[in-house]
């Protein structure tokens, strides 16, 4: 998106982990001249979207909120009908109409936590288990999505997708 110029952020502003991200996107945003917005989960998603897009030369950010998991479909289709296109934590979003994700692998995730209960039960205190990071990412990108949206995805990112939907 070589014109973009503002940024809507999907987020909760209560939890403090999204608050802490709002401010790395912000820092990001500068450095790129770009304008950032945030809306709300408790606001009505749809007419906060289609405000958001009538500025023009758009792009949306969803943060990880159980709302906006129940809303994903809802909030793919109208970014595409306003021509925005979105980014979101984990690959669902994309299977859901969403333009592309960039996070951690959900199962790769998932299998580091059953590991731990693992130990646990074993008798291991829990105090005395290290704390991991993730370390598996994944991009998905959805083509059917972009050739909605009238973007050509380069074909540089196309090849360190993990996934690509067409």
């Amino acid at each position: 998106m070589p014109n973009l110029t503002s940024v809507a952020v999907i987020m909760n502003p209560e939890q403090a982990p999204q608050a802490g991200m709002m401010r790395a996107i912000e820092t990001a945003a500068s450095t790129l001249t770009v304008k950032v917005s945030s809306l709300s989960v408790r606001d009505p998603l749809e007419r906060s979207l289609t405000s958001f897009a009538q500025e023009g030369n758009g792009g949306v950010i969803g943060l990880p909120n159980p709302v906006l998991d129940e809303n994903r479909e809802l909030i793919a289709r109208v970014a595409v009908q306003h021509g925005l296109p979105s980014i979101y934590t984990f690959r669902y979003y994309v299977t859901s109409g969403g333009l592309m994700s960039y996070g951690i692998d959900s199962f790769d995730h998932l299998q580091k936590a059953a590991s731990y209960v693992d130990r646990i039960l074993r008798g291991a205190k829990p105090t005395d288990l290290p704390v991991e990071q993730p370390t598996k990412f994944e991009l998905v990108i959805n083509l059917k999505t972009a050739k909605m949206l009238g973007l050509t995805i380069p074909q540089s990112l196309l090849a360190t997708a993990d996934e690509v939907i067409e």
